[in-house]
């Protein structure tokens, strides 16, 4: 997508690594790139040595759209970091291509009373030294698109995980107005 003009350093910087500087470098050239496996096709994000679907070690990267869609976020209003003051919006977008993969990011160029879940957003890039941070903001005209479903937990039954479907919470047994121990008249005298 397009690349935002060199910023103030934010603080801090993403530790680059051979598995991920890739990822941090991609916005050079204004394309983001997600890890993908080539045995199955899947996109990985963070990227991981091996294939969290079919647990290949055949691992790749590939450029995708840079459009998202923007699964969660809050606007923070208290704390700054150098390089980026209070308030901003912190989000979560489902890559596109991928909606298993959710990247969490800052969005900009946006008023937060204008934003909806399911709400489709780009990506732009601050670069902030040799990294090039992937920051989104919403498409122009507004476009909604399917909200992004969670995949679910292993080893988790999806009763476990819709708290409607929880079994009511027994009354607990009242509370003593006193701490244990013995009454205040069974002391012994001094």
């Amino acid at each position: 997508m397009k690349e935002s003009p060199m910023s103030p350093t934010r603080a801090p910087l993403p530790q680059l690594t051979d598995e991920t500087e890739f990822f941090w470098k991609s916005g050079a050239d204004g394309t983001l790139r997600i890890q993908e496996c080539r045995g199955c096709a899947s996109l990985i994000h963070p990227p991981q040595p091996v294939c969290r679907y079919c647990r290949s070690h055949d691992m790749g990267v590939r450029a995708v759209s840079g459009l998202a869609v923007l699964s969660a976020f809050t606007v923070n209003h208290r704390f700054s970091i150098p390089g980026l003051p209070a308030p901003y919006i912190v989000a979560q977008v489902a890559v596109r291509e991928d909606p298993r993969v959710r990247l969490t990011t800052n969005i900009i160029d946006a008023n937060p009373d204008d934003l909806q879940l399911g709400q489709l957003v780009e990506v732009v890039f601050e670069q902030n030294d040799d990294v090039y941070l992937p920051l989104f903001r919403p498409v122009t005209p507004t476009r909604l698109a399917e909200e992004p479903v969670d995949e679910p937990v292993f080893g988790v039954s999806s009763a476990l995980r819709s708290p409607s479907s929880y079994p009511p919470m027994k009354t607990p047994p009242p509370v003593s107005s006193h701490l244990p121990g013995p009454e205040p008249d069974a002391c012994p005298p001094d």
